[in-house]
């Protein structure tokens, strides 16, 4: 059974400076909950009942976020504030959270290898930071459900378009089954002529005998040890699998990315999403308009 979860979350966040200066990029929020928090709320809902987060200079803020506060609770309790107090113990009782720090920022790869004592001789899940899918279906569960039918670690994959494939890593393989692959290699953001355009998506399964090939793994050209380099190594030697999820994928480490998924998510709010619905018919008007306007005298 997959009982234990990596997050890393160990990055700098550069794409969001000057933001990220002082806060963790996986802090920031989207609408009213940090991105990290949908990232936790899919492992819990998967069954994970022990999750890893591997920090980095800076990131205190997270062990903060989802640990008691009986000071906010207990002001909360005395103005009857129950909605707000039941949400802030809620956070605290996700699940079971355990920190490691990487305490040199050399990769994804590596910051998985980090985490190996916690995992010991179990499989694992790893789920991105930065990475929030949002499916009826948990994304995690279903790829629980894949390595609990065929054994094998399990990449979650999205079709992307062809335009977009540099930005991911990319699947080589063959289907095997309904939404299933078996993964021949794998290309990390392919300039020119990607094999598929399946893009490895932030959501992992993989079995313990990643570790040792990520031991094994040589820095890139950038010092960095990537996790794309050793699935490729474990693919060699062993079956690796891609399951195309259902879902949608919100890629909030993009500055792009991070403001569609908080558009989607506000305007799905029981409170709040008719009127930002409005807003946003009524500046999609008042810019088209604009945009006429301008046309207009130029």
């Amino acid at each position: 059974m997959v009982r234990k979860a990596v997050i890393p979350a160990a990055g700098l966040g550069t794409r969001f400076l000057p933001a990220t200066i002082a806060m963790p990029k996986e802090m920031l929020p989207i609408v009213d909950k940090p991105a990290i928090q949908y990232i936790i709320e899919e492992a819990a809902a998967s069954g994970i009942q022990d999750i890893i987060v591997v920090t980095g200079k800076s990131k205190r803020s997270i062990e903060d976020h989802f640990d008691r506060n009986l000071e906010l609770e207990l002001l909360l309790a005395e103005r009857g504030k129950d909605s707000l107090l039941h949400k802030v113990r809620e956070v605290a009782q996700l699940a079971d959270l355990h920190y490691v720090r990487q305490r040199e920022a050399v990769g994804l790869g590596h910051a998985i290898w980090c985490a190996r004592k916690f995992i010991g001789d179990e499989p694992f899940a790893v789920l991105l930071g930065d990475m929030i899918i949002d499916a009826p279906v948990p994304c995690l569960k279903q790829l629980i459900d894949v390595y609990e039918q065929h054994g094998h670690s399990c990449l979650g994959v999205e079709q992307v378009l062809p335009s977009e494939t540099e930005k991911y890593g990319i699947i080589d393989g063959t289907q095997c089954g309904e939404r299933l692959y078996s993964v021949d290699r794998l290309v990390e953001k392919p300039m020119e002529n990607p094999p598929t355009n399946l893009a490895i998506s932030g959501r992992y399964i993989l079995e313990p005998d990643i570790f040792p090939i990520l031991e094994r793994t040589q820095r890139d050209a950038g010092g960095e040890i990537q996790l794309t380099d050793a699935l490729q190594m474990l693919a060699k030697h062993h079956t690796l699998l891609a399951y195309q999820y259902e879902g949608r994928l919100f890629d909030v480490g993009d500055k792009l990315g991070f403001l569609k998924a908080t558009v989607e998510f506000a305007a799905r709010r029981e409170l709040l999403g008719t009127e930002f619905r409005h807003f946003l018919r009524r500046f999609v008007l008042q810019t088209e308009e604009e945009g006429d306007g301008r046309g207009e005298n130029g």
